[in-house]
């Protein structure tokens, strides 16, 4: 058997460098968007076959709580806060109650410490896992917005706002349901805290702001979803006041940023212990 040194192989190959009298050099570290780009794809392969018949669960709620609506809503305000209302719950079931449900679940089994092992920024992991998550919301939001517009006799012609409610809803829901499963000290915690959400986001969603108390109307304003749920009911008018709406998506957006930090934060935490 011969030795051959390694500074003699083929393109000097080594998988660490090793200076004079200094440490080793390590690689360098994973960037931001290409490990979300594959944390996305990764989780959107793994969650297509287990999701899919819960999204459908999501939709068939959503329509059906608007058919029992059409009993006590004729039109006006009310119909349209009870589809927009209900077009966003799909987007709440799935980004806020399986999200918090998912990493509950991961934290308890030890799947955080797969993450962890991987030279993958923590952001890029919740970032990628909400991402995939609110992609399954969109079939389901746009199927039963159309649904409601016909049900109530609602236009049509400003549904592509769709486009920013959804992405913005699901970012600040997901960022929500992710912190929940991450700071929750037990799986059944993070399932119930899920719950909770999804019933807050449909009953201060899906009612009408007009026919609730004053303390309720303002833990309606504390809610992410409230502002998607607005902005989408304001396209149904006849003359949308699109400065509204602009600002109901910004604040949207906002709460969807400070969200996803704090998941961040928590995913964190949890992933050193």
């Amino acid at each position: 058997m011969s030795v051959v040194p390694a500074d003699v192989l083929p393109g000097k190959a080594l998988a660490v460098s090793r200076g004079a009298d200094g440490p080793a050099e390590l690689g360098p570290r994973a960037r931001l968007w290409p490990s979300l780009a594959a944390v996305y794809r990764a989780q959107l392969s793994r969650a297509r076959v287990a999701r899919i018949p819960l999204l459908f669960v999501a939709t068939f709620q959503s329509i059906g709580i608007m058919i029992l609506m059409r009993g006590v809503v004729d039109g006006g305000d009310e119909a349209q806060a009870v589809v927009a209302g209900s077009s966003v719950l799909v987007v709440a079931f799935v980004a806020l109650n399986l999200l918090a449900q998912y990493f509950g679940q991961l934290r308890a089994s030890g799947g955080l410490d797969h993450y962890a092992t991987l030279p993958v920024p923590p952001a890029a992991v919740v970032l990628g896992a909400a991402g995939a998550y609110a992609s399954f919301t969109v079939p389901g939001t746009v199927v039963t917005a159309v649904f409601g517009c016909v049900l109530f006799g609602l236009p049509l012609a400003h549904l592509w706002v769709l486009a920013a409610v959804i992405p913005l809803a699901g970012a600040a829901l997901a960022g929500l349901g992710a912190a929940l499963g991450l700071l929750a000290p037990r799986p059944e915690l993070a399932t119930l805290l899920g719950q909770l959400g999804m019933s807050a986001a449909l009953l201060l969603g899906v009612l009408p702001a007009e026919r609730m108390p004053g303390a309720v109307r303002l833990a309606r304003d504390l809610l992410p979803s409230t502002y998607g749920v607005e902005a989408f009911a304001r396209t149904f008018g006849e003359r949308p006041d699109w400065a509204f709406v602009l600002g109901d998506l910004a604040v949207c957006g906002a709460v969807g940023v400070l969200s996803l930090a704090v998941a961040t934060r928590a995913y964190r935490r949890a992933a050193v212990r």
